[in-house]
């Protein structure tokens, strides 16, 4: 089976997407937050420091385009090919108001025509393999049948499928019936993307797909590190282990930013996610949140390392 890390705004940069890959293995792809090309085609001081090549070295790194424009896609699917890279992911999936309202992400989705033109025009001119990821629809889960016909007719590398329509974003329930559909009726190889939190959810799923073999991760594996090696049979990591990638993800941030407190609050961002692995961690989570200088954040940081029980995989909800 193939492990994806999913992209994730604002946490798995290339500083991230490196020092995870030193430290947990399995993870066979870094799909990288979206970049969004502009009308003056030129990427953005800080889009261009992730995807120079020298910034991933080492690490399967693709790169993710959010446009409803075929010209913009190609322009950047043309820079990003002179790079080296051989495969582009489009994104039909970002629930994101602010996305949607410009029509793209998975606004898209419900502006068929737009989006039929644009599969035309950057399937006919791309430099490289395309891959999708998509959720079923914008406001109804029945859009995704039309929606697989539409895509069946290009020659999609790989379809990435979130089986929830915009509007459910991330807490309502995953729809597994419509990843069913997809698995009778798309042509392209599939990978499956939602609420995998643990070996025993890939588990399940890969018994209801079998078929299946790609698997995309991106808030379980904030979560728990060390999950796609797990999901391969690796034994899950250690407390020292995420010390020390806590520790090397830290500093390198706030050499990086050139400021302590900018990687603070980057790092508070992934404590959403990973203080669920320890237990009894409601109180140390108030005070990693409400630190407002990195005194008292790396001091409860220190104190979860040091006092808290290592769960065997997340609990509670985020």
């Amino acid at each position: 089976m193939r492990c994806y890390f999913a992209p994730m705004e604002g946490i798995t940069g290339y500083i991230f997407r490196n020092c995870h890959s030193r430290y947990f293995p399995g993870v066979d792809r870094y799909y990288m937050p979206f970049l969004s090309p502009r009308q003056d085609h030129n990427f953005t001081r800080r889009e261009l420091d992730d995807i120079l090549p020298e910034h991933n070295e080492g690490v399967h790194a693709v790169p993710q385009l959010l446009t409803r424009q075929p010209e913009d896609f190609l322009w950047a699917a043309g820079e990003l090919a002179a790079m080296g890279y051989r495969e582009v992911n489009l994104n039909l999936g970002c629930p994101s108001g602010t996305v949607t309202a410009k029509g793209k992400g998975s606004g898209l989705l419900a502006r068929r025509e737009e989006l039929e033109q644009l599969l035309d025009g950057i399937f006919a001119a791309a430099p490289m393999a395309i891959s999708i990821k998509t959720r079923l629809g914008m406001h109804d889960p029945e859009e995704f049948g039309p929606l697989l016909e539409l895509y069946n007719r290009y020659p999609v590398a790989e379809l990435t499928v979130h089986p929830r329509i915009r509007g459910d974003f991330y807490k309502k329930p995953v729809r597994p019936e419509y990843f069913d559909l997809a698995v009778r009726m798309s042509r392209a190889p599939l990978c499956y993307n939602g609420d995998i939190i643990t070996p025993g959810d890939w588990e399940k799923a890969s018994r209801r797909w079998p078929s299946v073999e790609a698997v995309m991760i991106g808030r379980g594996l904030v979560a728990d590190p060390s999950l796609a090696g797990r999901l391969k049979g690796e034994q899950p990591a250690g407390l020292d282990t995420l010390r020390a990638f806590h520790h090397e993800l830290y500093e390198t941030y706030a050499q990086a930013f050139g400021s302590r407190r900018n990687a603070m609050l980057r790092m508070k961002e992934i404590w959403v996610y990973l203080i669920h692995l320890f237990g009894d961690s409601e109180k140390l989570e108030r005070r990693i949140r409400r630190a407002s200088d990195t005194v008292h954040f790396e001091s409860a940081v220190a104190e979860v390392f040091r006092t808290l029980p290592l769960l065997d995989a997340p609990a509670g909800e985020w």
